[in-house]
């Protein structure tokens, strides 16, 4: 969980799927690989050197978190930590282009492209695990096939990396990316920019992804001899037969540029494309079209940011659409096709449509501003994030997850705030702070959508639980110990005690809860909840403070919960309180 540079938002270059699925497909070579090419001999122009933050997630092909994976982007580099995240603060990247490359032991390289946006610029990155196919010899022509009919066949003629001829056995480790894949935007190299044979940029609509490896008795990298091809065979996706055109071209993947090249072209035969190439790498079947880049900003009524927000933009013919997640900052930029009409649709967490309309067509360069979801409900979650030694992190992130959808963002001074949408069937949410320097935790927290104001929480592995209390914004007073939960005198509910443990101190903490039953309860020493503690509260004055309880466990597991309001002190002096509870349950 360490890196040379960290932050954390989120930029998710608007995917526009054109006439077929989103990307295209590309080969796992290091980036210093000498099979990796531009033939053109020039380079699209991504603009200025400019400094941008990022953080990301990457995750296997189960959406499982990956540790221990290397990232590069510009020069800086990070290592992931054990939910998969990353963090790569003020690195230079180009104004149109900030390339992603992951490396891990077993898997294909992951290499994202995206256009950064101001703030921290959020990636997931869905790495393949490494398909030995089949293995062949130097000398014979062979034929590879996976069981989808995807195919390479060889002529037999092999180098290695140093361009000497290869002569043994050859292992064959392939990979077919389908346009309906719906991971197809997060394991694809690239972002579908790409530049033809004219040297222009252009961005692809694919009809199918193809990664080759090849690997000696050794394990050495091979590739095909000079003056040999090799013949590929893709599947068409059906969905897209009834557009799919006769020939196409062929495109391999620049590990280097981070962009897509033409190198020929495939032709349909029998419900596959066909075509030849001269190297392995990634390759790509797809259509071209100029393109331009769009911004934009989903915000509320209120104008706040929305973070994880799903964003489709279905071009007019579309089989699929172009899906982008907002970042933190409520932010999507990519690129997408220029002079076309585009409908822009806007989705909640529960996969509802919430939002549709028409932008377009684009000439130039576009920032189209805040698109506004006004019948939608949103909710902002705040909170402080503090280390074993109770002092703000300053480097690290909270991850929130609900529904089928999860939002992050990055800490500054222990503070965090971001927004998302809601939908009727999602009530509750998990939080997890992490302390990225120190490789401390807070472990899953659990709240619901009635209270999210989260308050004060710790990232301390050796912190089993804990009680947070902050009166207006004098300093947290944390109980990390002798703390025991038991049965509430005055109800079927339950109790919390606490103290310090200090001989000569009076610090002391005590909640009684007469219903187990998890919701959002008045406090009041004549209710439902009663609350005692050392903040100098004048009982006698009635106050607006309530106790959500979030999370009510078995024996030996979590009670969560949280006390926000108002009360007034002995001095007649109207206070605001905060205090977060992440207790085990003793009986």
């Amino acid at each position: 969980m360490k890196t040379t540079n960290k932050t954390s938002k989120q930029l998710l270059a608007i995917l526009l799927v054109i006439s077929a699925f989103f990307y295209s497909c590309e080969k796992n070579e290091s980036i210093d690989d000498p099979y990796i090419e531009d033939p053109s001999g020039s380079t699209l122009n991504q603009g200025a050197s400019i400094q941008r933050s990022f953080m990301g997630r990457i995750v296997n092909q189960s959406n499982l978190a990956l540790d221990n994976v290397n990232i590069t982007i510009g020069t800086k580099t990070a290592v992931t930590d054990s939910n998969g995240y990353f963090i790569i603060n003020d690195v230079t990247v180009s104004e149109r282009q900030a390339f992603i490359l992951a490396e891990k032991p077993g898997f294909l390289n992951g290499m994202r492209s995206v256009v950064p946006t101001q703030g921290v610029n959020q990636v997931k990155i869905m790495m393949v695990t490494e398909n030995l196919a089949g293995t062949v010899a130097s000398g014979t022509s062979s034929e590879v096939t996976l069981t989808n009919g995807t195919k390479v066949a060889f002529d037999g003629n092999f180098k290695d990396e140093n361009g000497n001829a290869y002569s043994g056995n050859v292992d064959v480790y392939m990979y077919h990316l389908d346009p309906a894949n719906p991971e197809v935007e997060n394991i694809m190299p690239g972002n579908l920019q790409a530049q033809n044979t004219n040297g222009q940029e252009r961005l692809l609509e694919t009809y199918g992804m193809i990664n080759v490896e090849l690997k000696g008795d050794s394990g050495q990298k091979l590739n095909i001899a000079d003056a040999s091809v090799a013949e590929i065979e893709l599947p068409i996706d059906p969905a897209q037969s009834g557009v799919a055109p006769s020939t196409i071209p062929l495109w391999h993947f620049d590990e280097v540029n981070g962009y897509w090249v033409e190198d020929g072209q495939a032709t349909l035969s029998g419900g596959k494309y066909v075509g030849q190439v001269s190297h392995f790498s990634w390759w790509n079947c797809d259509a071209q079209f100029p393109t331009v880049n769009l911004c934009l900003n989903v915000v509320d009524n209120a104008n706040s940011p929305l973070s994880s927000v799903r964003v489709e933009l279905w071009r007019n013919g579309a089989v699929y659409p172009r899906v982008g997640i907002s970042d933190g900052n409520g932010e999507i930029c990519g690129l997408i096709p220029a002079n076309e009409t585009l409908t822009l649709k806007a989705f909640d967490q529960c996969s509802v449509e919430v939002y549709s309309t028409t932008i377009g067509p684009f000439s130039s360069d576009t920032n189209l501003g805040n698109i506004v979801l006004a019948t939608v409900t949103s909710t902002t979650i705040t909170g402080n994030l503090v280390d074993c030694s109770n002092a703000n992190v300053t480097n690290g992130y909270v991850v929130m997850d609900y529904g089928n959808q999860e939002a992050s963002a990055q800490i500054t001074n222990g503070a965090f705030s971001f927004s998302v949408l809601q939908c009727p069937s999602v009530t509750d949410f998990t939080i997890e702070g992490v302390d990225y320097d120190a490789f401390q935790t807070t472990n899953l927290l659990n709240y619901n959508f009635s209270n999210t104001s989260i308050g004060n929480i710790i990232a301390c592995n050796a912190v089993t639980e804990f009680i947070s209390i902050q009166v207006d914004t004098d300093p947290v007073e944390y109980f990390i110990a002798n703390i025991n939960t038991d049965q509430y005198t005055q109800g079927s509910g339950f109790s919390v005690n606490a103290n310090s443990g200090s001989a000569g101190t009076n610090e002391w903490f005590y909640l009684g809860v007469g219903d187990t039953t998890l919701g959002t309860y008045a406090i009041s020493n004549n209710g439902v909840v009663g609350i005692e503690a050392n903040i100098d509260m004048d009982y006698s004055i009635p106050n607006t403070l309530q106790f959500t309880l979030s999370s009510y466990g078995a024996v030996g597991q979590y009670i969560d919960g949280t006390v926000t309001g108002t009360f007034t002190d002995n001095s007649g002096n109207v206070r605001t309180l905060s205090i977060t509870i992440h207790v085990l349950r003793d009986s």
